[in-house]
């Protein structure tokens, strides 16, 4: 039979397959979790959850309110089931919708595809979910996959038009949906559904509270706010050094260069390549009397042929599949992945990071392939070290961010800023720099950027650029291509970060910036190489 039953700090519904917990988790936060298991999970993800917040509760077995700042949550028995709905200041803003029983569906173990529903508003307007390549700025009428992949990354957090959050707190694939007949949010599979409504009396005052879960955005740096000269890529030291000089000679302002991927001597490695790089630090040191901050591609793919691969894989560090076999990259040769969930591998990545770039004097880097770029993109088939992808898939680009962040902080570093391609709530906190992947040059592209870039803000993403001029076909002689990239710049100029950065082409050429090595690389690899030179960069 079901109940409602009070607790000191909570309010609980309870009934056969189903038990439901109301709580505060900050001022003005209320976290509902919904589970089929006879017991919640306390697992908070990333979020900062205070251990206990004033609330008011009052009601009885068939009805009950919980009441935390200016918002109130009430939970009441229809019939066998349950039904909630917020309160805003006394005014209705979100109620769930009765569906049937598929709202929680068995996947494996205690694990479910779990779903929450709420009825739709015609009036209501929603901002956020992270970089979608499309132009809608308000999301209500669409529907997204929850999903990393180049170009897309999902956060799972929306800023209503009647003035509060909601973050969907399961980092697991899934699936949302702000339709004219409902709000539908979905994870593929998950121990429990959980999420978070945040109150508060403007849009910052829901974003502070947001943040003060996830975490604040550390101090920007003042030599990231300066411009960032890239492209793909600088195939040696003298090309690099050459161009860095170049720009003081002609006393154009610069304050950062990026040296870009296959710098290395294989994927997995860690370092630069002697023949192409042969003396890093002095490299770093004229840099840095220039006033140049050099930035590090870094990649966390691996393969067999990589001095690390061995001991990586024989201790469990490298991302898995459930079935076994390696291999879930095709990029010159079958790559998998550093499980940078797990912090062994963390340490491991770092000390191999610290001892080939960091005591050269790198103290920035570019943390590409971050979603992770897998194909196919079959999450529920890796293992990572916090579990299955269909579960925890989202949370890559977190831990990635947080290896490098809390390794730089470790060693004394005051100032960090990570170039990064995916994010989720509470990347910001570890200076992440997001940029929304291998976009084309394109007048539609530069208009999506616009909006992705303002709905990365509104996740609490405050650090964010795109790659000037776009990052694929560019026709350099095209006078399409020379309007774009002025208007581009004209962009970029008023983005958190200045950064130019793509590859190019000449009539009558091939793409320029493909590096020498690959195409080595591709021409020697037995082990199924792609052979394509423009992904991922």
């Amino acid at each position: 039979m079901s109940q409602i039953s009070i607790g000191k700090n909570n309010i609980t519904f309870s009934m056969r397959d189903k038990l439901v917990r109301v709580e505060p988790c900050g001022n003005d936060c209320v976290r509902v979790r919904a589970s089929r298991n006879t017991a919640l999970s306390d697992e908070a993800w990333t979020l900062s959850v205070p251990p206990e917040v004033r609330c008011e509760i009052t009601g009885t077995e068939n009805k009950a309110v919980i009441t935390c700042g200016s918002l109130s949550a009430e939970l009441s028995k229809i019939w066998s089931d349950y039904q909630l709905v917020f309160y805003k200041n006394g005014r209705e803003i979100l109620r769930t919708r009765k569906e049937d029983d598929g709202v929680f569906r068995h996947v494996e173990g205690d694990h479910y595809c779990v779903k929450a529903v709420f009825e739709a508003r015609d009036n209501e307007h929603f901002y956020g979910l992270g970089q979608e390549q499309q132009g809608c700025f308000d999301r209500k009428g669409c529907a997204y996959d929850l999903i990393h992949y180049n170009t897309k990354s999902s956060l799972p957090f929306v800023y209503s038009s009647l003035g509060y959050g909601f973050l969907w707190n399961n980092p697991g694939t899934g699936r949302c949906e702000f339709t004219r007949n409902h709000t539908l949010w979905m994870c593929d599979s998950a121990y429990q559904a959980d999420y978070i409504v945040i109150g508060g009396g403007t849009p910052a005052e829901v974003m502070q509270k947001y943040c003060a879960l996830t975490g604040f955005a550390p101090k920007f740096p003042q030599w990231a706010a300066g411009f960032w000269q890239s492209k793909m890529r600088y195939e040696s030291q003298a090309d690099l050094m050459a161009v860095a000089r170049e720009y003081k000679r002609r006393g154009i302002p610069i304050s950062a260069i990026v040296i870009d991927f296959f710098h290395w001597t294989e994927q997995g490695n860690w370092e630069f390549d002697p023949a192409l790089w042969p003396d890093p630090k002095a490299m770093c040191d004229e840099l840095k009397a220039l006033h140049i901050e050099p930035v590090v591609s870094i990649w966390p793919t691996i393969n067999p042929n990589s001095r690390n691969y061995a001991y990586m894989d024989d201790n469990n560090l490298l991302v898995r599949t459930e079935n076994g076999q390696y291999g879930i990259f095709p990029f010159n040769g079958q790559q998998t992945y550093v499980d940078v969930t797990n912090p062994a591998a963390r340490s491991f990545l770092w000390e191999r990071v610290r001892k080939n770039y960091y005591e050269y004097g790198i103290r920035s880097f570019w943390l590409d392939q971050a979603e992770p770029e897998v194909h196919p993109q079959q999450f529920d088939n890796l293992k990572f070290h916090i579990g299955n992808g269909a579960q925890t898939a989202l949370l890559y680009p977190y831990y990635y961010a947080k290896t490098f962040y809390e390794a730089l902080k470790s060693e004394g570093q005051e100032d960090v800023a990570l170039l990064i391609r995916a994010a989720y709530p509470g990347s910001q906190k570890f200076g992440t720099v997001v940029w929304n992947g291998d976009i084309p040059s394109t007048f539609q592209a530069l208009r999506q950027s616009v909006v992705s870039g303002l709905s990365m803000a509104m996740c609490g993403i405050p650090w964010w650029n795109s790659d000037i001029g776009g990052f694929h076909q560019g026709d350099t002689e095209s006078d399409y291509f020379r309007e774009l990239i002025v208007r581009w710049f004209q962009f970029g100029v008023f983005c958190p970060v200045t950064r130019l950065h793509g590859t190019r082409r000449s009539r009558g050429t091939t793409w320029t910036g493909t590096p020498r090595s690959l195409k080595k690389a591709a021409a020697t690899t037995r082990s199924g190489a792609s052979g394509r030179e423009t992904t991922g960069s």
